[in-house]
């Protein structure tokens, strides 16, 4: 009955979107996997955050392939400061972090998904 009720729960929980945890919890998470931590950079009430959010990392099949490849870690400026080395002009703006804790990758901006999916792909 538990195996049944805990793959009921992952199948919703699939339905919306991305898994994101705390930048503290993905870096404990990371010391297990090794995957490269995404660490999504936003704001409340940030209109392009709100439509990267719904139309990209929303979207169930985009979101279990960013899952598969990467440990998902949000930051809300209005709340939290970001990591040292990381800088902000604007929102999103979104960070691959390697588990040695060097930044792959800094990708600004809201996109599509076939664009945020071709400029992550090589990420590792």
């Amino acid at each position: 009955m538990n195996k049944i009720a805990s793959l009921l729960i992952f199948g919703v929980a699939t339905l919306w979107g991305v898994e994101f945890h705390s930048y503290e919890d993905a870096l404990k998470l990371q010391e297990k996997s090794k995957k490269v931590i995404m660490v999504d950079i936003m704001r409340t009430h940030c209109r392009y955050c709100e439509d990267m959010d719904k139309k990209v990392l929303r979207d169930p099949e985009f979101s279990k392939w960013l899952d598969a490849r990467f440990i998902s870690a949000k930051i809300n400026l209005d709340d939290e400061k970001i990591p040292k080395g990381m800088r902000v002009d604007f929102t999103p703006t979104f960070y691959f972090v390697n588990h040695k804790g060097e930044i792959l990758k800094r990708v600004p901006g809201s996109w599509t998904i076939q664009d945020f999916r071709d400029l992550t792909e090589k990420i590792k």
